[in-house]
């Protein structure tokens, strides 16, 4: 029994007639350290596991017990330790077979130090879907790596590159392949042991033996020249994997130096982009961008707007669906790439599997709402929705701080004798009507933004005191996420199954004629 790091209870033997021995730890926190004694489930969970997948053939029981006194049992266990986690983790498909190196050196960091003794495993696989890196020493996780995170960037490296060369793979000229290509589509666990170990920190979160680093190094570009030289169609299967990676981000780098260059500088914005029309105030915080539809919006919203903190730029056409096309043509798009400039933070490139190129800063932002106004009808709700869409690729950020409305339309106008209103939808609509009664009235649809008096568009779409704006809010991104690419992703029948099972929610809203 221990308190406050003295054993208290001193020490004692009991004997056993059991054949199975272990050992059992009861402890509580002592509330004059710790501040904060609530400890979630997944943070045992998490510790178990790891210690399963380090020591395999043996089962880790979680029982955490509940306010009724019964307990929740987990189980963990790996018969083969890392090899068997990497498989899990590689699912039904990856690339390659699952690799296991293992193996035992002896040596030193120093010519003035002991040597001491190094066991080495190694388990990996690669897939063109998933892609993890961790490192254990002494069944301890490595956050950060150290020397077994650089020996296996060195040996992987080295050992890719030289068989791309020697394999003619590379075009002319063309550059060799980082780490960074190779771990795109690597699934790989390192779990070391050795005698003495040095960390970086009091952490414990990365090890800096120097013996480590070399003879892991070594270790494994060993093992990996043998196992290409045994599994051709794997190595071959690699070295495309690891070719189409590098490509991509070298494109994807061009596309993103092409892009900054067309979006630098400080010429006046109002010259720059064709049609835009910029406010006088430079106060970000009142600061307002209406993105409208087409040129006759134009003209009424800039009869309309208070010039001293709205501007507005017109979008010429049907935008680019950017959930479909590729950053290369996105970024060629005139439409695009004049709102990316107006806006003014730049844009955030997601491409591939956890790959980010960013040149988005939010602290360029030039407004402080950036408000979508489309027509009332179908066409405008496509548009709208595409430029939500472009929104959402290129800068998910201003949607989820709160920058993005969208302005609403009345869709109908409805006039008294003595008194006009307005009916943004068909409910609106049935309540004015039935609280003007027997007054003769005379309704009429909106025919578009374009058509609209001043006077109206400012009461309805721009005066901040009458205006209906919605705000943008991603309160579940995965689901928003699901329904941009479902409606404008690639999946041509998961749209068609959308719709026939969907389809008759939607049918009063439908402009069928």
């Amino acid at each position: 029994h221990f308190e406050k790091g003295r054993n208290v209870g001193g020490l004692k033997k009991e004997e056993t007639k059991q054949k199975k021995t272990g050992t059992k730890t009861h402890w509580r926190p002592d509330l004059e350290v710790f501040t904060d004694i609530k400890i979630e489930n997944e943070y045992f969970e998490d510790v178990l596991k790891k210690q399963a997948v380090v020591n395999p053939n043996i089962t880790f029981i979680l029982r955490i017990q509940r306010e009724n006194n019964s307990f929740e049992e987990k189980t963990f266990y790996y018969e083969n330790g890392i090899a068997d986690y990497v498989a899990e983790i590689a699912g039904e498909k990856p690339l390659t077979s699952v690799q296991f190196f293992t193996g035992d050196r002896k040596g030193r960091d120093r010519e003035d130090k002991d040597d001491y003794k190094v066991k080495l495993s190694v388990a990996f696989t690669f897939s063109n879907q998933i892609k993890l890196l961790e490192y254990y020493h002494n069944s301890s996780y490595l956050e950060h790596g150290g020397s077994p995170e650089d020996a296996v960037k060195s040996a992987f490296t080295s050992q890719i590159n030289a068989y791309l060369k020697s394999n003619n793979k590379y075009l002319k000229n063309e550059k060799p392949i980082t780490f960074q290509d190779i771990e795109d589509c690597l699934v790989l666990v390192s779990s070391s042991f050795s005698t003495q170990t040095s960390y970086a920190n009091q952490t414990k979160k990365a090890i800096t033996n120097k013996f480590i680093k070399e003879c892991m190094t070594e270790f494994l570009k060993h093992n990996l020249e043998i196992y290409f030289i045994e599994n051709p169609d794997e190595a071959v299967k690699i070295a495309e994997q690891v070719l189409v990676n590098k490509r991509s981000r070298e494109k994807a780098e061009k596309s993103r130096i092409d892009l900054k260059k067309k979006l630098a500088g400080s010429i006046d914005l109002s010259n720059q982009v064709q049609k835009f029309v910029d406010c006088r105030s430079k106060d970000l915080s009142q600061r307002e961008l209406y993105i409208v539809e087409g040129d006759s919006a134009l003209g009424s919203v800039k009869m309309a707007r208070n010039a001293e903190f709205q501007a507005v730029i017109p979008v010429r056409g049907k935008i680019l669906n950017c959930l479909k096309a590729d950053y290369d043509k996105i970024f060629k798009n005139e439409i695009i790439t004049d709102l990316i400039k107006v806006i003014g933070c730049g844009v955030e490139v997601k491409t591939g599997k956890n790959k980010e190129i960013s040149m988005f800063n939010l602290d360029n932002l030039r407004w402080n709402k950036i408000v979508i106004c489309t027509d009332a009808d179908v066409d405008g709700f496509h548009i709208r929705t595409l430029i939500l869409t472009m929104l959402y690729r290129l800068v998910p950020t201003l949607i989820e701080k709160g920058y993005v409305y969208i302005a609403e339309s009345p869709l109908f106008e409805i006039t008294t004798s003595d008194k006009t209103y307005f009916a943004y939808d068909e409910n609106e609509k049935t309540k004015i009507l039935k609280m003007i009664g027997d007054k003769k009235f005379d309704i009429q649809r909106s025919k578009g933004l374009g058509e609209n008096e001043a006077e109206m568009m400012s009461l309805t779409t721009m005066d901040p005191a009458t205006r209906r704006l919605i705000k943008i809010e991603p309160d579940d991104i995965e689901q928003t996420q699901w329904m941009f690419d479902m409606l404008l992703g690639d999946d041509l029948q998961g749209r068609k199954d959308f719709i026939t099972n969907n389809g008759v929610d939607y049918l009063d809203m439908a402009d069928i004629s």
